[in-house]
């Protein structure tokens, strides 16, 4: 076929149009009556629900179930690898032509211009070689940043979020992902995860905002708003986020990805559903569904999940996705359907719109023979594509279906970097801090680096950074510095030795590292986790490897100033050595620019401020989340089960919301208007704090509230609201709170219905506490 040149492209979409305009004059001057705007579908004057209809009208049903059809990128490419971003023409035109596939998906870290000419040229084929020219959509894991492009902006990973407790590093990370993604024509990001890190063998925890449903609804919806909002440098353009991982799905029982979810819906309201409803409220504009099952029956098979809660209570209206091979998985995997077209009948029948398949036609032959036979109808299917049409629509990709191009030198700038650098600062959680070992001195005359973490760039930005599982060494940029780099360019006046392991007793590498301690005035020890994701991650001990633990003996045995600094997307369990270590600074997944944050809370040209996002365990076997039940831990000690903070200490190495400071700081005069409230009237509640030490730095102020008796038992305590409040030395600040008690007091039965109870409750900040009643016009509503 003849190619015209790109600068006709805009004539070329417009083609059919004009021809339609054309053909209507000519019948309707011979007399015959036509519509004036054959193919209203491509007039942008007309609204958007009249322009899907008219194209829906048009469509065949093979055309529709092609629509419904996510396939991956190794289909399409030239060597069937994920890494290759190189379009094979003759594949793409095959599934665009025959097949009518609607969208494609993934790949790897590549140049940006690479992928401009990869989404240009897919793109071009849907557009001008189609039948009704209809522009597919690009999905991509853009997890923490534009992670599958070369040279971006690599943010921490959500987990890291969390501890800032600070929305705005949430919607900057959204923000400049789009700024990064919009110019290659990534439209669809499969981002943010809104599942609760609440079990810390999960493989996916650092995917997460943490165990907290509010923290979670709050840094989630910043993170779409910033992500889909259209921000100068992307208009006209618009972006698609993705909530995910609908609903349940990270709290399995066994810890291990993907396996089986045993949660009563009264749990699932309360803590499950919150961040996707934020989300939903927030506008986000499709859904993943969880890959696992939930009590039994698989997310992707749930009508009572998928429709019932998720479009007839929660009120959404884009489009549900599968994750990977979901539908197939049905079959082979769950088993409850004895076959893909059976397999394909529960999830279509559940509410998916669209198939990530993602590597064969199975969902295509099976959709279209279920509809052949009757057993799905084709009004069914227009539910689905009328979904699908309308993101591409609202998108703008019928007018500006390629690339724009449009800011790619903004791409990885040192003002995107800097936004990155400082989420990065202010998620550092400094866990302990004996003696004042920290900060270190400039002064200092040799440190020593050592641990597996010391010298490796992936084990800082973890997995889908550049590649799903993360990369090789040789493939980050050579501008993002190793921790030991950090370190050394910081401490500029002292030796810096640096060893990635110890060796055993007696070796060369051991009688190396003996000489480099003794000569040493503080040793930091960069432990932690290598890249994982997904059931790659799954593991069968949280405790952190031996040899490591070894190592941080070994350093502990000299007596010199240890730090200990944590490399790791979920808690690993270091109970065995906590009293001997100095300090100790998690630093989570922090990315690129992860080494010089921890370097600069090390070196004191940063106070930490961040907080935990979640409870670190002290046991290999038991974990528990701190807003538990008091019967959590009824079997330690009664009295301590009615004590919160003794309480947590029994299943927690530190609770959620710790994190020292180079600082101190006090709570004081916490008052509250009254003492009795009505349902209807704000709460409102003052607390003055002070930061009493010498050197400015920012405290997270917590607000937490306690139901003390429920129909429905209720967690010891509850986050409702969190203000990060900078204080210079000796600086006072009121940190004011309101509550909407049948808003934010109230908790959901079983049926997804709010109770506001009769009865006192009690408020929480700092070390200070006040308790106050609510009275309500009615009687409870059921808890069945």
């Amino acid at each position: 076929m003849l190619q015209l040149p790109n600068r006709y492209s805009s004539l070329r979409r417009r083609t059919p149009f004009i021809i339609g305009i054309t053909l209507s004059v000519i019948l309707f001057c011979l007399g015959i009556s036509t519509p004036i705007f054959a193919q209203s579908y491509l007039d942008a004057s007309l609204s958007i629900d009249d322009r899907v209809e008219d194209l829906l009208n048009r469509m065949t049903v093979e055309e529709k179930v092609g629509q419904m059809t996510q396939l991956n990128i190794t289909l399409i490419n030239n060597t069937g690898e994920q890494r290759n971003v190189e379009l094979n023409a003759q594949k793409a035109r095959e599934l665009l032509t025959k097949h009518h596939i609607g969208s494609f998906l993934n790949g790897e870290a590549v140049p940006p211009g690479q992928w401009v000419k990869y989404v240009k040229d897919l793109q071009q084929i849907a557009v001008e070689e189609t039948r009704l020219g209809i522009p597919i959509i690009y999905g991509i894991d853009h997890i923490h940043g534009a992670s599958y492009v070369q040279g971006s902006t690599i943010f921490p990973h959500n987990i890291n979020i969390g501890a800032t407790f600070n929305p705005s590093n949430s919607y900057n990370n959204g923000k400049i992902t789009a700024l990064e993604s919009a110019p290659l024509g990534h439209t669809w990001n499969f981002a943010p995860v809104l599942d609760l890190g609440r079990n810390p063998y999960w493989a996916r925890q650092y995917e997460t905002f943490g165990e907290d449903p509010y923290l979670a609804s709050q840094l989630g919806k910043a993170y779409v708003t910033g992500y889909q909002k259209k921000h100068t440098k992307t208009v006209p353009y618009g972006l698609a986020a993705t909530a995910k991982h609908f609903i349940g799905y990270s709290v399995p029982r066994s810890g291990w990805d993907r396996t089986p979810v045993n949660l009563s819906m009264q749990a699932l309201h309360e803590f499950h559903r919150p961040s996707f409803q934020a989300a939903i409220d927030a506008g986000v504009k499709t859904i993943m569904v969880n890959s696992g099952e939930v009590n039994g029956i698989p997310v992707h098979a749930s009508k009572k999940l998928l429709t019932n809660l998720l479009r007839d209570e929660m009120g959404f209206e884009g489009v549900a996705v599968t994750d990977w091979d979901d539908i197939g998985k049905l079959v082979d995997y769950h088993k409850t359907a004895r076959n893909y077209e059976e397999a394909t009948y529960q999830a279509v029948n559940a509410g998916i719109d669209m198939s990530m398949t993602p590597t064969s036609l199975k969902f295509n032959e099976s959709l279209l023979s279920l509809v052949d036979k009757g057993k799905i109808s084709e009004q069914r299917l227009n539910k689905s594509v009328k979904r699908i049409l309308r993101l591409k629509f609202e998108l703008g990709l019928f007018e500006h279906p390629y690339p724009s191009e449009k800011g790619l030198n903004d791409i990885g700038s040192d003002s995107h970097k800097n936004i990155a650098l400082q989420a990065a600062q202010e998620s550092m959680v400094l866990l302990k801090n004996d003696n004042n070992t920290l900060p270190l001195t400039k002064e200092i005359n040799q440190i020593l680096v050592v641990g597996p973490s010391a010298n490796d760039k992936s084990n800082l930005a973890g997995g889908w950074t550049i590649a799903w599982q993360g990369a090789s060494e040789v493939r980050y940029p050579d501008s993002m510095p190793t921790i030991t780099e950090a370190i050394t360019d910081r401490f500029s006046n002292a030796e810096v030795v640096s060893m990635d392991s110890i060796g055993t007793p007696g070796s060369e590498l051991r009688n190396k590292f003996n000489k480099a301690i003794k000569a040493s005035d503080a040793v930091i020890i960069a432990a932690g986790e290598n890249p994982y994701t997904e059931f790659v991650g799954n593991i069968t001990n949280l405790k952190l490897a031996e040899k490591q633990l070894e190592i941080i003996k070994t350093v502990n045995s000299y007596n010199k100033p240890s730090v200990l600094v944590l490399v790791e997307g979920r808690p690993r369990v270091i109970t065995e050595i906590v009293d001997e270590t100095d300090a100790i600074l998690w630093a989570g997944l922090p990315g690129f620019e992860g080494a010089k944050a921890i370097t600069d809370v090390i070196s004191g040209d940063y106070n930490p401020s961040g907080k935990l996002p979640f409870s670190y365990p002290q046991f290999v076997g038991h974990t528990t989340p701190y807003n538990h039940k008091s019967s959590a831990v009824y079997f330690f000690d009664a009295d301590v089960a009615n004590n919160i903070e003794q309480a947590n200490k029994t299943t927690a190495l530190w609770s959620f919301g710790h994190g020292l400071s180079y600082t101190d700081y006090s709570y004081e005069s916490l008052t509250m208007e009254d003492s009795t409230y009505n349902e209807s009237e704000t709460v409102t509640a003052n607390i003055t704090v002070t930061n009493t030490g010498d050197i400015a730095g920012t405290e997270t102020v917590l607000w937490y509230f306690s139901d003390n008796v429920g129909t429905i038992t209720r967690p010891v305590k509850e986050l409702v609201k969190f203000q990060r409040v900078h204080l210079k030395a000796g600086e006072s600040k009121e940190v004011t709170l309101t509550l909407d008690p049948q808003k934010q007091l109230s908790y959901p039965n079983a049926n997804g219905e709010q109770i506001l109870e009769e009865g006192y409750f009690n408020l929480y900040v700092g070390e200070e506490s006040q308790r106050f009643y609510i009275k309500t016009n009615r009687s409870s509503a059921s808890a069945d």
